[in-house]
């Protein structure tokens, strides 16, 4: 599985996260979310699977959280790790992130998820804004192959 990101610390515990994104497109533009803390930065909405809990609907759940939207989920486009330091759970984490192409179905709301914004970017600006490498990466790879 490839990898994406800062390199391994040497001695340093890593604990397995493993997580489910989405490539949201529609008309040229993607639906991006952003995250205002504890870094700002632009996302692919997803996140962490719940223990017992299956990774589909986790990303159902996570979407929903993060942008108010309901999905339909086309395919699976691939997976990737990425070893990180995650601030908000003060845990060091091998997350292993698996993307999926969906399509955005219908807004029921507002993102409940505190510190989230659901936001429309064009698909050039969103390769640029993405602050992950390895969602960019998938992102690129999902725009290349279905057109907008």
């Amino acid at each position: 599985m490839r990898r994406y990101g800062e390199a391994v610390k040497s001695g340093q515990k890593y604990r397995p996260r493993p997580g489910v994104y989405a490539v949201l497109l529609d008309a040229g533009y993607v639906l991006t979310t952003h995250q205002a803390e504890p870094i700002p930065e632009y996302q692919l909405p997803g996140g962490g699977i719940d223990p017992g809990e299956h990774p589909i609907p986790a990303l159902h759940r996570e979407v929903q959280e993060e942008t108010g939207w309901k999905i339909a989920i086309s395919h699976r486009l691939g997976a990737y790790r990425r070893f990180t330091y995650m601030p908000d759970y003060d845990k060091w984490a091998e997350k292993i992130c698996t993307i999926y192409l969906a399509k955005p179905i219908r807004r029921l709301g507002p993102p409940s998820e505190p510190g989230h914004t659901a936001l429309w970017l064009p698909a050039q600006q969103a390769l640029e804004q993405i602050t992950n490498i390895g969602d960019r990466a998938f992102l690129a790879q999902a725009l290349s192959v279905y057109p907008r």
